[in-house]
């Protein structure tokens, strides 16, 4: 008998988030595959390791005495791994990351890349997804981090993130005014998807803030210039979330995904490790909300 590292990386992912669903956005698999691993696991060990009720997961005395030797395990094989795959040979990579879709995670993602590959040399651009796609599929980038509207063919999902409009709390605006928009200037799909979902609504609107990035729509929203569009997980702080009761349209939902050409296997573990990272934090996010 033995212990497969899929089963044990989705108990300790469970056991760290206590949640199926948020376990399943960290190993990439669906909540019910979550539930089979860990049928499974349980299984060969013969021990039931958590306590499920409709509105919680807790470990049971087996599997809290069982999680540090899954971590143990874990750790060593990922170590073998890395050293087996990348050696000392220096790696280099170039990725995409659109402000809209990984930005604010972006430092974690690549501290602990670092820590699994000392000698990686690594180029990071910047920009908003139609762009970086396009230098995507003319060679120029290893891998691209953007955001997209479900449904699409290509990409691995990460993690969802739904779009939202929101403000400061002391904005000067009512409802049936027009919209006073901030955001990133054309081209921009979030810029196209708001103007469709106002239009198609017959709701007037103006911009009264324009940037090319994304941090400097933030801190206009924050400042009460006007009302953003930003993924939730990207809304500033202080700022509310306006919608259908203050007269404005549902926004489609959107999710951020992973595209990656990289054939050199060290290449290709760190874009892999750099989009762990990503959907970790995102993970942790939601473990913390």
């Amino acid at each position: 008998m033995s212990l497969d590292i899929d089963l044990l990386r989705s108990f300790v992912a469970v056991a760290d988030t206590q949640s199926f669903t948020v376990a399943g956005l960290q190993v990439g698999a669906t909540q019910s595959a979550v539930s089979v691993r860990l049928k499974k696991l349980e299984e060969r060990l013969g021990r039931v390791l958590f306590e499920r009720t409709p509105r919680s997961v807790e470990l049971t005395p087996a599997g809290r005495s069982f999680l540090p030797d899954a971590r143990r395990i874990l750790a060593a094989h990922d170590d073998a791994l890395r050293r087996a795959i990348v050696g000392e040979a220096p790696v280099s990579l170039a990725i995409g990351v659109a402000e809209h879709a990984g930005g604010l995670t972006l430092a974690p993602a690549l501290a602990r890349v670092r820590g699994l590959m000392p000698r990686l040399k690594i180029e990071v651009q910047l920009g908003l997804s139609d762009v970086l796609l396009a230098a995507f599929d003319a060679g120029r980038l290893d891998a691209v981090v953007i955001r997209r509207a479900p449904g699409g063919e290509r990409g691995r999902t990460l993690y969802r993130d739904d779009l939202c409009f929101c403000a400061a709390p002391d904005l000067d605006w009512r409802p049936g005014e027009p919209v006073p928009l901030v955001g990133v200037e054309s081209p921009c799909n979030t810029r196209l998807t708001v103007v469709r979902a106002l239009d198609g609504a017959g709701i007037p609107w103006t911009e009264v803030f324009v940037s090319r990035g994304v941090a400097a729509v933030q801190a206009a929203a924050a400042a009460g210039l006007g009302i953003a569009c930003l993924g939730r997980r990207f809304r500033p702080a202080g700022t509310v979330i306006l919608g259908r009761e203050s007269g404005l349209p549902a926004l489609p939902s959107s999710e951020v995904v992973l595209l990656e050409s990289a054939r050199d296997p060290a290449a290709r573990m760190a874009v892999a490790g750099i989009a762990d990272a990503l959907v970790a934090a995102v993970a942790e996010e939601a473990v913390g909300a």
